[in-house]
């Protein structure tokens, strides 16, 4: 047996240094490429990793973890994985399937009576594969954790309260908040934390010995990357995001070793040293397409790509590209992205980490990784083509909101008061000098610029890296006034 071993482990040395050499050409010039992309996006850092065939063909940093230091990304620095946290969590939802301990099709609330959703019949009908699928008719509910902060517990408790936005299994609609309720079923049905069993499930099988379920087990871990947000068109450090009160949505933190680890797990259909973690069965379920994702829905690659079919499985974004199956997220917090991508069926994957907020020149990464290893083109530049496009949707967006200046119907003073939401709870509009301003929670603060009429342009005063909302006033007389901010309509009090 151990002569047998040895000659197998000789092998596997043997065929992965020819297929380093194979690929070399195509490794070095990607290697060029990714850092003249990222100067081209005035990203500080990023960390990227391409696997082959179960190898990886290229796993290195690029850049600096904070601009104005002079301290490389490398192998150990540590990044928010953000979104890309998704496909762990079905994973181990998967784990207990396996298990026995339930399936995907039943109901959310067989495991869990006390879960409850506005709708009656969907909060009967509502399965557990749903929570993964982005289509159960709910529209987007991040104001909770992000704007308002508010705990976990308080977060499911307020879902009663949200009406649907389309009918069940009917639209599209991204929804992180679900995320968040699969992974308190999974403590429901596995008897640990949330993140205690992705770390002894997955993690540690998977020897990802730097990663952690969340930000605040993360944080005496030191060679960190810095978030990085463009302020007035210079590119300045800001503070770490986190998504801790959605965790099972996106609060992982990670290196790229071990996000190379991860890779390479997915594309040898989740196993770990030869031996199967997932079964055969569910492994195919959570690559399956589950839902179709709409127009709306997906990303403003596309324009570029032009898929012919767009769908959403467990934890993975999918969808056709010059005739090759795709299963790809990204992930977005605060000055910090991530990106995997993988073509399944070829065994190639590739996974992005950066810290420049909304840095797209993630998805120029993983689109150059397939042109070269596969049938288009290896010279389009779609680094390029990407700025082109995103900077037209940039301007274009710069433009919306002229208009006839139509002053307010009332006194400034006359819109101050709280106004409260049954889903999101109060906010408070007051008089700052002689400019209006609002205040969410504890430390959440946003000027009112006017824009037309009663409505005013929400400007968040502490978060700039956030984008600008609009609130509007409706008009039922001074002393009966209502506001509009994302899509709620809050009553004054």
């Amino acid at each position: 047996m151990k002569i047998r071993s040895g000659l197998y482990m000789l092998f596997l040395l043997l065929f992965h240094r020819s297929l380093a050499q194979e690929y070399q050409t195509e490794v070095e010039y990607l290697d060029r490429y990714i850092g003249e992309a990222m100067n081209q996006w005035e990203v500080p850092g990023l960390a990227v990793c391409i696997i082959k065939d179960g190898q990886s063909l290229l796993t290195r940093g690029y850049g600096l973890r904070k601009n104005s230091d002079t301290i490389g990304v490398n192998l150990q620095t540590l990044f928010a994985i953000c979104s890309t946290t998704k496909a762990m969590t079905a994973a181990g939802m998967a784990l207990l399937i396996d298990a026995g301990k339930a399936r995907w099709d039943d109901e959310v609330i067989l495991h869990m009576p006390e879960f409850r959703l506005h709708d009656p019949y969907v909060n009967q009908q509502l399965r557990i594969r749903d929570l993964f699928t982005h289509n159960a008719g709910l529209g987007n509910a991040d104001a909770l954790w992000y704007i308002w902060q508010y705990s976990p517990d308080e977060i499911f408790s307020r879902m009663q309260h949200l009406p649907l936005s389309y009918p069940m299994r009917g639209g599209y609609t991204y929804q992180n908040i679900m995320y968040a309720v699969a992974g308190r079923l999974i403590e429901k049905l596995s008897g640990m934390s949330w993140q205690a069993f992705m770390q002894e499930k997955l993690f540690d099988p998977l020897e990802m010995s730097n990663t952690f379920p969340n930000r605040s087990l993360s944080l005496p871990y030191e060679n960190r990357s810095t978030p990085h947000y463009k302020i007035n068109g210079v590119v300045t450090p800001i503070e770490d995001g986190s998504a801790d009160p959605i965790a099972p949505a996106g609060a992982v933190w990670s290196t790229i070793e071990d996000m190379q680890k991860w890779m390479l797990f997915v594309l040898d259909s989740a196993r770990v040293d030869g031996e199967r973690l997932l079964s055969t069965k569910n492994y195919a379920e959570w690559l399956k397409p589950q839902s179709i994702v709409s127009d709306e829905g997906f990303y403003p690659t596309q324009a570029l790509t032009k898929p012919k079919w767009k769908t959403y499985a467990l934890g993975w974004f999918q969808h056709d590209y010059e005739g090759r199956a795709v299963s790809f997220h990204t992930g977005s917090l605060q000055g910090t992205v991530a990106m995997i991508g993988l073509v399944p069926e070829e065994k190639l994957g590739v996974y992005i980490f950066g810290n420049l907020d909304h840095a797209e020149v993630r998805h120029a990464i993983m689109y150059k990784v397939f042109d070269i290893f596969g049938p288009r083109d290896p010279q389009r530049d779609w680094s390029k083509e990407l700025l082109e496009l995103y900077r037209k949707r940039e301007a274009s967006g710069e433009m919306k909101g002229a208009g006839e200046n139509i002053p307010p119907t009332y006194d400034l003073e006359d819109y101050t008061g709280i106004y409260e939401d049954e889903f999101l709870g109060k906010l408070e509009v007051f008089l700052r000098g002689d400019s209006l301003a609002v205040k969410i929670g504890f430390d959440v603060n946003a000027n009112l610029e006017h824009l037309r009429h009663n409505t005013f342009t929400f400007k968040f005063e502490n978060r700039p890296w956030l984008s600008n909302a609009t609130i509007r006033f409706e008009d039922f007389g001074k002393d009966n006034l209502k506001l509009y901010l994302f899509n709620r309509e809050f009553i004054r009090i």
